[in-house]
């Protein structure tokens, strides 16, 4: 196991129980990116090797997609000595309202977790209308699956998380009966969840 994962379970951002994900699907597994967040210097040690990977890119600019890439594409460009800044929604589009990118900049797209990549189109499309070029997405975990990956190619994680999820009717959690069902982003998700910390 990664010692980015490590610090993601001492933080309580690694959770393992029965989540139902924002698709209707089960798992047993979720990461709650915002409790990482909590503690910059543990969110400054699993970035490192991120930042890392991305010297070799000779990015100009870190985007990060509000709200899950706003603090790591910070702390990817506070690491870099990079220009770090955010894409935010106005009446539901993705736009860049505060800041602007030059045309020929070099961006990488910072996010918590993807999944699918399919929600980092939106800030690729931004980046490519203000004339920049999108290098790839850096992120601190990668659930993509092979059979599926993600549109934009993922340059550098922290960890790469192979997450099963299941159909309700195909849950072997649910067939158990032993855990109950946890929406993901209730107050009491920490409590329910079963953590192995």
């Amino acid at each position: 196991m990664s010692n980015a994962v490590e610090i993601l379970k001492e933080c309580e951002a690694f959770l393992e129980g029965h989540f139902l994900l924002s698709s209707g699907r089960h798992s047993s597994a979720y990461c709650q990116m915002a409790y990482l967040q909590q503690y910059p210097d543990k969110c400054a040690a699993v970035m490192a090797p991120v930042a890392e990977k991305l010297k070799e890119l000779n990015v100009d600019v870190v985007v990060g997609p509000a709200m899950g890439g706003i603090v790591y594409a910070y702390e990817l460009g506070r690491q870099l000595g990079k220009r770090a800044i955010f894409t935010e929604r106005v009446d539901n589009v993705m736009t860049l309202k505060r800041f602007s990118i030059k045309p020929g900049e070099r961006c990488i797209i910072a996010e918590d977790v993807v999944t699918t990549g399919v929600s980092s189109l939106e800030t690729k499309r931004v980046i490519e209308e203000a004339g920049g070029v999108c290098l790839g997405i850096a992120c601190v975990v990668d659930r993509t699956k092979a059979d599926a990956p993600s549109p934009i190619p993922i340059v550098a994680s922290a960890a790469k998380l192979d997450l099963p999820n299941y159909l309700p009717e195909e849950c072997p959690i649910c067939a158990e009966g032993k855990l109950p069902l946890v929406h993901l982003g209730s107050r009491k998700m920490k409590e329910q969840a079963k953590q192995t910390l």
